[in-house]
This record gives structure tokens, C-alpha cells and sequence, in this order.
């Protein structure tokens, strides 16, 4: 061929090569990302292989957990970044949205540790929580880490131009999010209906994006996007055996409409990712690793593709996303707030405006307003103002104001139990709680408590409750206490114990974790016994007056004035594997009724304090230590301190001790020390091996008796388990002071 020739087809084909790839240059690419619950996760993996071909992305659309994705890329994150966040996270626990015990008052503390079911109860009608999920840790995450974005409203001016997809659970409209604060946005889309409550935004309650267009192709190209990149993480219709919960059940009747519509939108896919993720399910949050990876794989199988479309003309790639990790909020703005003064919730929130705070401690102030249960959802915007940031606190309260709750237990003391509870808020004023506790089974009970709940300000409340049992104990041990007769003739009785109490107090906290109480107390206490009455000679009635021929040692009305002090940092009050603990008590009792006529103005002091930490990977170690004394010359036995048994309810001076029966070692003093070996041999199983020790008689304190070598000592070996019910706790106790052993059952929460 001459080489005009040559040049006259070389020519041409260069110019033609030019032009192509100044047309490519001109092209602007869409992302788009479907929903799919943890399914979405694996747009990660997808994302990583994208940017390793050089692609460089224009716009992003999602849905659902493409919207969270799509977001937080649009926000500056690289795939790397977010493959570093997800990786880094524990979703199950993010998504349970658990709130910490220390997020909780003393009020909330006591609740959660007495109740198996809540539910609103609001004019005798019992409904039930729209979601598992309020989603307030997953969105207390998605402020931090795009606080960085907090100033943008308009998605086009993110790093990358953004859009996502929600529905309006009132009319089932597609609902386009392309302004707005961006953490509510992808919070809105990605509100798996059963497993989040729907999210309000701009008046409209809106849930996943995925009910009406789960793959928002066409909102993506009217963008201006010219080719389309999809990663699409839905699959097909699944069968019966797929189909194991509500969610599943939901996504299947949603998929029935998105299997079609699929059809014709993978066709306007220009690179169509589609990864194999069959096998997982929508909420399998737990198998992070294994998703990311297969949308990983499943990109690189559109290698080719994704590097012609990379000879375009890359720009400097974004800086890595600089995280703050502290804040100054000088300004808080309250929307919502009808029930709740702006005192209570500023008191919640626990941090003084003006001052530098962290991520952590703002998550925190929201943790104790959520364990509050007083909300629905517990929004919030972060502004910049100039010299700070102000926050927009955004509020829905719960219309509810009543609920019933409700509980079971058995144990070796009070038996089996039913519990039922009425609970109502705004009883009276602003801030306040009335609460009615009714037990029924062996033993008969209740307990009333009325509070104002102010915070760090004084609280005002009063309390009234009532116990019963009876239990076999060693009659010497009455004789010791309580003027009787010698001549009955018995080793043994039934001891009944009924005690009446009534409270008015003040309680200021300063913070969730410590709370200093003051009060007054009436205490009406009975000790009594029908064992005396079936032995005693005929002669011998007379000591016994009862027309219902019981033996009374204790029938006396009591008044005293009383301080406590509580510090409660346990993660658990039952298997704490970290935390401190601390509950000091004084009461000075100054007049009484006066059965046994030997009353004398008396006091008693009391406290336990105790640790709890880690030794090694599901093993912890929780030790304690205890005493207590009495000041006066008062002849009144009633308060002294009885040591033996197992349980976690206490009443008046009735002391836990492994190695001995209830009611078995008196004294008005005593130390003890206590320690517990648990190992968490599966999640929520535990096996223990617990020990203690312990001084107990008259006076150890002036005898110098309280230090010497300890006169008991018992020990336990023990299978916990966390049911939906509380705890179940199952213990062999043995002292080598004491012949037989003991077995000890408790089924769920103490009250």
C-alpha cells in the first residue's frame, strides 16, 4: 500500500478514537444502589472494586440500605472508609438500639429490673410498638459521622450530588429525598418496616423506600446521568422455608412488585451488578464480612466494563473524610416538647451549652432521654451559628400516658409470684410517674410509688409497699431476740414476716449513675408465729392474747428520718461484668408503738459496695463487701441483721449468705465480703462459683470482733440463664460450719 495510501485510513481512525474519547469525557455516570437490608452491605464490596478501576462517580441514587451507602459515599467517604466503618461496627447491637443501664435513672433502673412486658395500655386499650427498633443509635451514628456534611440542604452540593427514596406510610407515594438534613433523609429510606418505627419528616411519616421503587434508576439519569452503574442486591421470590419472620414475610409481598419491575429497569443498566447473595437474609447483619465480599466478587466479574470506563479524565480524588470527634452546642432549640418542661429534658441530656463536648457524650444525653420511654422518636439537627452549633432538638412524644406491665417469679422465699403493674405519666403535673404494683401468689403484695422525676433539681416522691413470707428457722434464734418461754419444746417454727412501709422522700441525682435521697419513713413490722399455739399447754395461752391464736414477737409501728446514697455503674444488675457499686443507708428510728415496751431512740447504718470487670474473654469477676451496725442502747431486736439465703430483693436487714438457710445467723452487726466467678459459656448462659464470708453477732464493731478471722463461710456453684422472663438462677450452696447443703431456685426478675 503507498503510504498516501496509509495516511488516508490512519488519519480518519485517529480523529474517530478522539472523538469517542472526548464524547466518553463528556459523560456523566450514576450510581445506583438497591435496598436489601444487610443485604446492601455488600454495595461495599462493590464500591471498592469501582474505585480500584478508576471509575469516578457523578451521581448516587438509593434506596433503603443503598440510600445509607449511597449517603455517606456522597458525603466524602471513600469504599475503603466505609468498609473501615461497617467492618468496625456491631449493627446487631446498633440495631437492637438496647439502651445502656447507665443511660437509665434509679426510677428506670428499678423498672427494667422488675418487669418482663410493657405495654401501652392508654384508655384500656393494649396496643403494641409500630417497630423492634426506634432506630435512635443507628441515627446518633449517622450525625456523627456526617456532621462533617451538617450544613449541607441541598444534596447537590454534596461531594457527589445525591438522592434516595422514601414512601409515605399514610398514602404510599414515592417520596424523593434530595434536600434536607442528610442523616434524616437515609434514616427515612432506610426504616425497615417491622424492624424500625417510621420515621417523621416534614410532617409526613415515611418508611423504606423499598415499598415503591427499590432501584431508582430514572431519578438517578434525570440527574443528568448518562451511564448507569446499578449494584442491586434484591433477589427473587423467595419460598416458604426463606420466609422465618415478619420482615421476610414483608419484603416477599413488596417483591412482587419489584420482581417486575426489574425487568425493565436492568435493561436501562448499563453495567448491571448483580452480587450472589441468596443465601443471606435481610437482617443477617452478623455476616458483614462474608456479604462485602461477594458484592466484591461480583464486581470483578464487570472488570472489563468498569475500566473502559475509566479512561476518562480523573479529577483529584477527595481528601479522607476528617471525623470530629467533639462538638461545642451553645444553643439548644426544643420542638415538640408538650408533657415535658425544657428543664426535665435539658436535665437529661447532661451537658452544660458552651461547653466542648464529644460524639459520646451527646449519644449519651440522647441515651437517657430515649430510656426515658416518654418518646416516640428523639430527632435532632446539627447547625452551625457562627460561634458554636445549635441543636435542633426535635421531639414526638408518645401519646400514650398508661401502660401495664407485668412479671413473673419464683423463689425459695416468697414462692411463686405473679406480678401486674399500672403505670401512669402526667398524673398530676408536668414530669411526674404514679405506679401501682399488685403481686399475687404465695405471698400477697403491693407496692405504690408516686414521684416527680426533676433530674439534678430536687425530686419529690412518696412510697408505700408491702411484703409477706414465712419460712422455718432455728427457734433459738427467737428466743435469742425476743423475750419467750422457754418450755415449748420445739427446735424449729414458722416464722411470719409482714412489713409495711410508707416513704416521703427528695432525691437529687447528679447524673443517671449516683443519687442522694432524704426522708421520712413508717414502717409497721410483725413477726409472728401459729407453731407456738399447736405445742403450747393450755395453761401457757395466756402468752399469746390473738383471738386468732398466733404468737406475736414484733407488732410495732416505726418512725424514723433516713438519708441514702447510691452510686450504680453495673452494666448488669444480675451478671455485671463491669461497673461499681455503692448503697449507703442511715436511718434514725425516733418513736414507735412500742409492742414489747423496750423502745429507745436507735439507729442503724448500712452499706455494700462492690465491683465488677473482666478477666479474660467471657469470664468476669464481681467482688463485694457489706456491713452494717447499730448505735443505742434501745432493746428493740426487730432491725437487726439476719444473714443466710439467696436473692436479690432485700427486705429491712435480711442479708444474702451462701452456706446457710434464710434467717439463719443474728446479730446488730455484721461484715461480709462476697465474690463470683462467672463464665459466659454461651450468650446468656453463664456458669458461677461464687464465696463469702462473713462476721455477724452483738457489737463486732466496739468488740474489734468485725476484724478478726471470719466465723462463717459458705459457697456456691451456680447455672444462670437470660430469659424473656429475667433471670433463671439455679445454686448448690454449702458452709463446712453446716451439715446440708442448700438448693437455691430463682426464676425471674426479683420484685
Amino acid at each position: 500500500m503507498k503510504p498516501s495510501i496509509k495516511k488516508h485510513f490512519i488519519v480518519p481512525f485517529l480523529m474517530l478514537f478522539l472523538i469517542t474519547i472526548n464524547a466518553q469525557k463528556d459523560q456523566k455516570i450514576g450510581l445506583v444502589l438497591s435496598g436489601g437490608g444487610a443485604k446492601g452491605l455488600a454495595h461495599i464490596g462493590a464500591l471498592k472494586v469501582i474505585e480500584e478501576a478508576g471509575v469516578e462517580i457523578d451521581f448516587v441514587g438509593g434506596t433503603s440500605m443503598g440510600a445509607i451507602v449511597g449517603g455517606l459515599y456522597a458525603a466524602g467517604y471513600s469504599a475503603t472508609e466505609l468498609d473501615s466503618i461497617f467492618r468496625t461496627t456491631n449493627l446487631p447491637e446498633l440495631i437492637q438500639d438496647n439502651v445502656p443501664r447507665s443511660a437509665k435513672t434509679f426510677y428506670e433502673k428499678d423498672d427494667a429490673d422488675r418487669y418482663a412486658l410493657t405495654l401501652p395500655f392508654d384508655e384500656f386499650k393494649v396496643s403494641f410498638p409500630p417497630g423492634i427498633s426506634s432506630g435512635q443509635n443507628v441515627f446518633n451514628e449517622f450525625v456523627r459521622l456526617l456532621f462533617h456534611v451538617k450544613d449541607v440542604r441541598d444534596f447537590n452540593q454534596l461531594p457527589i450530588p445525591f438522592l434516595c427514596i422514601a414512601t409515605d406510610v399514610e398514602s404510599g407515594a414515592q417520596i424523593l429525598l434530595d434536600k434536607g438534613y442528610l442523616p434524616e433523609a437515609i434514616m427515612a429510606s432506610g426504616t425497615l418496616p417491622s424492624l424500625f418505627e417510621p420515621m417523621e419528616i416534614d410532617g409526613k411519616v415515611l418508611i423504606d423506600g423499598g415499598v415503591v421503587n427499590n432501584y431508582p434508576i430514572d431519578e438517578v439519569r434525570a440527574l443528568g446521568a448518562d451511564i448507569i452503574i446499578g449494584v442491586d442486591v434484591q433477589h427473587g421470590l423467595s419460598n416458604r422455608d426463606a420466609l422465618g419472620s415478619a420482615t421476610e414475610i414483608l419484603l416477599q409481598i413488596n417483591n412482587y412488585r419489584t420482581v417486575k419491575d426489574m425487568v425493565e429497569k436492568r435493561k436501562k443498566t448499563d453495567i448491571y451488578i448483580n452480587p450472589p447473595i441468596d443465601d443471606f437474609s435481610v437482617i443477617d447483619f452478623d455476616k458483614i464480612n462474608d456479604i462485602i465480599n461477594s458484592g466484591g466478587l461480583a464486581a470483578e466479574e464487570n472488570l472489563q466494563a468498569l475500566y473502559g470506563l475509566a479512561t476518562r479524565e480523573v479529577r483529584i480524588k477527595n481528601k479522607p473524610v476528617s471525623s470530629s470527634d467533639s462538638l461545642t452546642i451553645n444553643r439548644l432549640l426544643l420542638k415538640g416538647n408538650d408533657r415535658y418542661t425544657r428543664g426535665y429534658i435539658k436535665g437529661k441530656l447532661r451537658f452544660n451549652l458552651g461547653d466542648k463536648i464529644s460524639f459520646e457524650k451527646l449519644s449519651q444525653g440522647m441515651s437517657n432521654l430515649a430510656a426515658t420511654e416518654n418518646f416516640k422518636a428523639i430527632r435532632y439537627e446539627l447547625v452551625s451559628n457562627g460561634l458554636g452549633t445549635d441543636l435542633i432538638l426535635k421531639l414526638i412524644e408518645k401519646p400514650e400516658k398508661m401502660y401495664l406491665r407485668a412479671g413473673a417469679h419464683y423463689d425459695d422465699l416468697f414462692k411463686s409470684a405473679a406480678l401486674m403493674n399500672i403505670t401512669r405519666k402526667g398524673l398530676l403535673f408536668k414530669d411526674d410517674v404514679g405506679s401501682f404494683d399488685i403481686i399475687l401468689g404465695d405471698n400477697i403484695r403491693y407496692n405504690a410509688e408516686y414521684y416527680v422525676d426533676k433530674g439534678t433539681y430536687w425530686s419529690f416522691g412518696v412510697n408505700s409497699s408491702f411484703a409477706d413470707f414465712d419460712t422455718e428457722i432455728d427457734f433459738d434464734l427467737i428466743r435469742s431476740n425476743f423475750e419467750v418461754d422457754q418450755g415449748f419444746g420445739v427446735s424449729e417454727i414458722n416464722l411470719d414476716v409482714s412489713d409495711l412501709t410508707n416513704q416521703i422522700y427528695l432525691q437529687t441525682v447528679v447524673r443517671e449513675e449516683f443519687a442522694v435521697s432524704l426522708g421520712i419513713e413508717h414502717k409497721l413490722l410483725r413477726y409472728s408465729t401459729r407453731t407456738l399455739n399447736q405445742v403450747a399447754p393450755e395453761s401457757d395461752m395466756a402468752f399469746n392474747p390473738s383471738p386468732s391464736f398466733r404468737t406475736f414477737f414484733e407488732d410495732s409501728n416505726f418512725f424514723s428520718t433516713y438519708g441514702r446514697l447510691r452510686f450504680d455503674t453495673y452494666d448488669d444488675s444480675y451478671f455485671p461484668k463491669s461497673g461499681l457499686f455503692f448503697d449507703g443507708d442511715f436511718h434514725v428510728y425516733l418513736l414507735s408503738s412500742d409492742f414489747n415496751d423496750n423502745f429507745k431512740e436507735f439507729s442503724v447504718a448500712k452499706a455494700r459496695m462492690g465491683a465488677a470487670f473482666g478477666i479474660l474473654p467471657g469470664l468476669s469477676l464481681n467482688i463485694e463487701s457489706e456491713g452494717g451496725f447499730k448505735l443505742g442502747t434501745s432493746g428493740v431486736t426487730s432491725f437487726d441483721f439476719v444473714l443466710g439465703g439467696f436473692g436479690s430483693q432485700r427486705l429491712n436487714n435480711f442479708v444474702p449468705f451462701f452456706g446457710y438457710d434464710f434467717l439463719s445467723l443474728p446479730g446488730n452487726s455484721f461484715v461480709k465480703a462476697f465474690a463470683r466467678l462467672d463464665y459466659e459459656v454461651a450468650p446468656k448462659n453463664h456458669l458461677m462459683l461464687t464465696a463469702n464470708i462473713a462476721n455477724v453477732e452483738d457489737d463486732i464493731f466496739r468488740t474489734g470482733e468485725w476484724f478478726t478471722e471470719p466465723d462463717f463461710s459458705g459457697y456456691g456453684v451456680g447455672y444462670g440463664f437470660e430469659s424473656f422472663l429475667g433471670p433463671v438462677q439455679i445454686f448448690y450452696s454449702f458452709s463446712p460450719q453446716v451439715d446440708d447443703g442448700n438448693l437455691f431456685i430463682s426464676v425471674g426478675y426479683w420484685f
